[in-house]
């Protein structure tokens, strides 16, 4: 189980990086003056789940490193899972906030959060619902 954990974590490193990197270029460019508090305030959220989800994300491989070798693989496996369902979460969450971010900037439509959400649902539909639904219409009672 453990290969497979690290594989699937790889797919979602890759994401919360590439989005994190860009994340932190945003306030060296000239408009990042020009937002309004409230968008400011998104944007400083959105880097702080970016980061937190780098780092949750991160964590299997490092949990992997310190505990090699000492026949705790079973609880490193349900340990590194964890934090890497919760690095998911994180994800999502600083995806939406992104997505709520740069709507509102090129758009000032009231529609924004309505768009967001429907998102946010298409995230846990896909991530969760179908891999739950899969889970307990496959599984053995």
């Amino acid at each position: 189980m453990w290969q497979e954990l690290i594989q699937e974590v790889r797919v979602a490193q890759m994401g919360v990086q590439i989005l994190f990197g860009f994340l932190l270029t945003v306030v060296f460019t000239p408009k990042y003056g020009d937002l309004s508090d409230a968008d400011q305030t998104i944007y400083l959220v959105t880097v702080v789940l970016g980061a937190c989800a780098t780092g949750a994300l991160i964590a299997p491989v490092t949990l992997h490193r310190l505990v090699s070798g000492r026949r705790i693989k079973a609880q490193a496996v349900r340990l590194a899972s964890r934090v890497t369902l919760l690095g998911l979460l994180l994800l999502l969450a600083t995806t939406c906030a992104s997505l709520l971010l740069i709507l509102r900037v090129a758009t000032d439509d009231g529609f924004v959060p309505y768009l967001v959400a429907g998102v946010v649902f298409w995230y846990l539909l896909c991530w969760f619902g179908l891999p739950l639904y899969a889970r307990h219409r496959n599984s053995t009672r």
